[in-house]
Formats: structure tokens, sequence, C-alpha cells
């Protein structure tokens, strides 16, 4: 957009420039001349033209440098917040796995006390059935005793 304007600003001048030139070759030198003559007057022109072209390059490299100055400020606020929106994330991503570590870390809690909750009850079983089958042989020895004693009498 600052090229555009920088080119208007020269075809401004150039086209100043053309005027002046027609306008002092077309008119005869008047009275009030401070004694030019067409020559002069037309190399007066062109001298102001240049130097109004001069100022108007010299407004237009400004204005050129303050755009750069501009853009190069707005990539670094660019570039701040796209840092600060991937620390975000990156804070975002290490939440969620923090609470998938906690989630697991529960269900693994969880399913170690079902684990020995079912061993102690296996635990009661076999213990119970060890009593029965305890009590189931005493009484087998003790019949077989009596026979034993029956059988000697």
């Amino acid at each position: 957009m600052k090229q555009t304007t920088l080119l208007n600003k020269a075809t401004l001048s150039s086209l100043m420039l053309a005027v002046a030139v027609l306008a002092t070759g077309c008119h005869k030198a008047d009275n009030t001349n401070t004694g030019m003559g067409p020559a002069q007057s037309a190399g007066k022109a062109v001298d102001d033209s240049a130097a109004n072209a001069a100022a108007n390059a010299r407004e237009a490299g400004a204005d050129a440098k303050a755009a750069a100055h501009d853009a190069a400020a707005n990539t670094a606020a660019a570039a701040d917040r796209a840092g600060d929106k991937m620390d975000a994330a990156a804070d975002r991503a290490g939440d969620k796995a923090a609470a998938a570590a906690d989630r697991a870390g529960d269900s693994m809690r969880q399913a170690g006390a079902e684990v020995k909750q079912e061993s102690k009850e296996a635990a009661a079983n076999v213990k119970e059935g060890a009593s029965k089958a305890t009590a189931a042989t005493g009484r087998a020895v003790e019949r077989a005793g009596e026979k034993m004693q029956d059988a000697a009498k």
C-alpha cells in the first residue's frame, strides 16, 4: 500500500513538472518578473519540482520505515502470543496427563482391594474346607477305631 502511495506521489510530482514547464513556455515574460526570461523561469520550475519530488520521496521513505518498524513490532507481538498459547496448551496437556494418571492409580488401588478381599474369602473357604476335611477324617478314624475295638472283643 505504501508503494502505491509512493508511486502516486512520484506521478504527481512529474505532472506538476510538466504543467510548470508548459505554463512558463507558453506565456511571455511579464514586466513584474524579476528580469528572468522564459528559460530561467522554466529552470526555476524544474528546480522547484525536483525539490518537491525529493521532499515527497523523503516522506515516503519515512512512511516506509515506520511501516517496517510497525510490522516488526506486530511480528514480535504475534510470536509472543503464539508462545503463550503453546505454554498454555502444554500446561493443559500436563494437567490432563496427571488427571489420567490419578484415575489409573485409583483404578489400580480399587482392583488391588478387590483382589485382597477375594483372596481373604478364598482363604476362609480353604480354611473351612480343611476344617471339614479334618473333622471328616477324625470321624472316619474314630469309626475305624471303634470297629477295631469291636473286632478285638
